[in-house]
C-alpha cells in the first residue's frame, strides 16, 4: 500500500480542489492511485497489484435462479432418453440426498426436448436455444459442475460467497474488494432481476451483499421497471449546486471524525455521499434508451425498462460501457417440478434470445474479449421424474451444467461430463469454488492471495479450496 493512501482518500476531492491550485497535482496522483483499484487501504487487505496479466475488465453473471435443468440445456443422453419411464438404478440412488423425491418410487425421465449439433466441433444443445446454440463457438460449456447445497437459498448462498454460512461476502463484492470500480459514477456492483416461465423462487438481497468487508464493496440493486433508482432527482426548490455543498460540508465532518477514529466505515460513507452525488447526473444517462438504434432493441427483443430478462441484458451492455466491474442478472423462473415442457419452453424463449444478443452486442462493440460472461443456476435438476403426470424434476447437486464466454474463454469447448443418466459430474467433476478460483484468475487475480482479515484469520472467496479450470481457458 501506498503511503499517501489514507491521506489521499481522506481528502474530498471538490473542497482540496477550491483550497488552491497546487492541488492539482496531488488530485491527480490520488486519481492514479485510485485508478489502480487494488486492495481497500484499511490495513486488513494482503493483496497488493494484479498477480497476473488480466485476460478480463469485467464480469456478467447470468443467474438462472431456480435450477435450469442441465439435461433439457447442455448435456444430452441418449441413455436417459432409451430409459425413459423405467424404474432408475437403485445404484445410482441409493444412500443419496434427493430434495422432494425422499421416499418416492424413482423412475427415469427422458429429455423433454430435441438435441442438435451446433459449431465447428458438434456441441449437442438443446433445441430450446437456437440463439445461443448459434453461438457454441463462442462459449464453453461445463457439463460436470457440482454442489453442496440442495436447496435454493442456500444453493444461491454457496454459488455467490463459496460457504453454506449466510453473512460471508458475495463473488461480486470480493471482485470489488479487489479491484475496485472503473466508473467514478456509477457503483462497482450492480445487480438487476426478472421473472417469467414458472415459478419464482425469492431471492434474499444478502446474495449480493459485502459480508465482513466494507460496505461500500456491497452490490447495489437497481430497479428493472420504473424508477430504477428512488429518489435520484433533487426535490423541488434544490439546486444541483446546493446539494453539492450539503454532500460536501457532511463529507468534510465525516473526515474529521475518520480522522479521529479511522473506521473504515466512514470512509465508507465519504464515498458513498459522494457516489449518490454522481449518480444523481449519471443514472439518468444510464436509462435513457433513445439513443439505442432500433436494430439493437430488435436484437435483444426488448422494449428498454419493461422488466424483462431482455431489458436487464441490454441495461448489463450499457452499465458494462460505464465502467461497472461485476454485473449479476437473476432471471427467477427455472423451478420446474412440475409443468416442466410448458414452463420450460416459456423461460427459455424468454432466456435465449437476450443471452445471444449481449454475446453479440458486446463482441461487434470489441468489449467481448474484455468480459467474462457466466450462465447458469444454483445448481441442475434430477434424471427422474418428479409429479403425479411425471412431467417435472427435482432438485440435484450432483452434476449439472452452466457456461462460460468471453476473454480468456476457449470457445467451442465442452469440459466435463456427467454419467450415461445425468446424475453425477463423472470426468473431470467442476467444484463451485473453482469456478470462482477461474474467474479471479481471469480478472489477473490469484484466488489464494486474495484475502481479508477478520476475527483472526484470513478469509477468502474460495476457503481453502479452488483450482482452475485448466480445460476451458485459450
Amino acid at each position: 500500500m501506498h503511503p499517501l493512501s489514507p491521506y489521499i482518500k481522506d481528502v474530498n476531492r471538490r473542497s482540496f480542489l477550491k483550497q488552491s491550485l497546487s492541488s492539482l497535482g496531488v488530485f491527480a496522483l490520488g486519481d492514479l492511485m485510485a485508478s489502480d483499484k487494488i486492495g481497500d487501504g484499511n490495513g486488513a487487505a494482503s493483496f497488493e497489484g494484479l498477480h497476473y496479466p488480466a485476460k478480463v475488465k469485467r464480469v456478467i453473471h447470468l443467474c438462472m435462479a431456480g435450477g435450469p435443468s442441465h439435461l433439457e440445456t447442455f448435456d444430452y443422453k441418449p441413455v436417459l432418453e432409451e430409459n425413459d419411464g423405467k424404474a432408475m438404478p437403485e445404484s445410482f440412488t441409493k444412500g443419496e440426498q434427493i430434495a422432494q423425491l425422499q421416499g418416492a418410487e424413482l423412475k427415469v425421465k427422458g429429455p423433454t426436448f430435441p438435441f442438435s449439433r451446433h459449431g465447428k466441433n458438434g456441441m449437442m444443445i438443446s433445441d430450446r436455444f437456437p440463439h445461443i446454440a448459434a453461438l457454441a463457438d463462442e462459449i464453453a460449456v461445463i457439463r460436470s459442475m457440482y454442489t453442496e447445497q440442495i436447496n435454493h437459498d442456500p444453493a444461491h448462498t454457496f454459488m455467490n460467497t463459496g460457504s453454506i454460512i449466510p453473512g460471508r461476502p458475495s463473488m461480486g463484492a470480493w471482485t470489488n474488494y479487489g479491484l475496485g470500480s472503473l466508473s467514478d459514477d456509477l457503483p462497482g456492483y450492480v445487480v438487476l432481476t426478472s421473472e417469467g416461465g414458472g415459478q419464482a423462487q425469492p431471492i434474499s438481497a444478502r446474495q449480493w451483499h459485502n459480508g465482513f468487508l466494507p460496505s461500500k464493496h456491497q452490490g447495489v440493486e437497481l430497479r428493472s421497471q420504473g424508477d430504477t433508482v428512488y429518489y435520484v432527482g433533487n426535490p423541488d426548490g434544490i439546486s444541483r449546486e446546493s446539494q453539492g455543498d450539503l454532500v460536501e460540508t457532511i463529507n468534510s465532518l465525516n473526515t474529521q471524525l475518520s480522522s479521529r477514529q479511522h473506521d473504515p466505515e466512514i470512509a465508507t460513507r465519504i464515498a458513498q455521499y459522494e457516489l449518490a452525488y454522481e449518480m444523481q447526473a449519471s443514472v439518468p444517462e444510464l436509462t435513457d434508451f433513445s439513443g439505442e438504434p432500433e436494430n439493437v432493441l430488435e436484437l435483444y427483443g426488448c422494449e428498454p425498462g419493461d422488466g424483462t430478462y431482455a431489458s436487464n441484458c441490454l441495461m448489463a451492455r450499457r452499465l458494462a460501457e460505464r465502467g461497472v466491474r461485476f454485473i449479476q442478472l437473476y432471471h427467477r423462473g427455472w423451478d420446474h417440478h412440475g409443468s416442466l415442457k410448458k414452463n420450460f419452453t416459456a423461460v427459455s424463449e424468454l432466456v435465449d434470445k437476450p443471452t445471444a444478443a449481449l454475446i453479440k452486442d458486446l463482441k461487434m462493440r470489441g468489449m467481448l474479449d474484455e468480459t467474462l460472461i457466466v450462465w447458469g443456476g444454483e445448481f441442475g435438476r434430477t434424471p427422474m421424474s418428479q409429479g403425479a403426470s411425471a412431467d417435472g424434476r427435482d432438485h440435484h447437486i450432483k452434476g449439472f451444467s452452466i457456461f462460460l464466454a468471453g476473454g480468456g474463454i476457449n470457445g467451442g469447448t465442452v469440459y466435463g461430463a456427467t454419467d450415461d443418466f445425468g446424475y453425477a459430474a463423472q470426468e473431470n467433476p467442476t467444484a463451485v469454488h473453482d469456478l470462482h478460483a477461474t474467474m479471479l484468475h481471469l480478472l489477473g487475480i490469484d484466488h489464494q492471495r486474495l484475502t481479508y482479515r477478520f476475527q483472526g484469520r484470513d478469509f477468502r472467496l474460495t476457503d481453502v479450496h479452488g483450482h482452475l479450470i485448466e480445460g476451458i481457458l485459450a
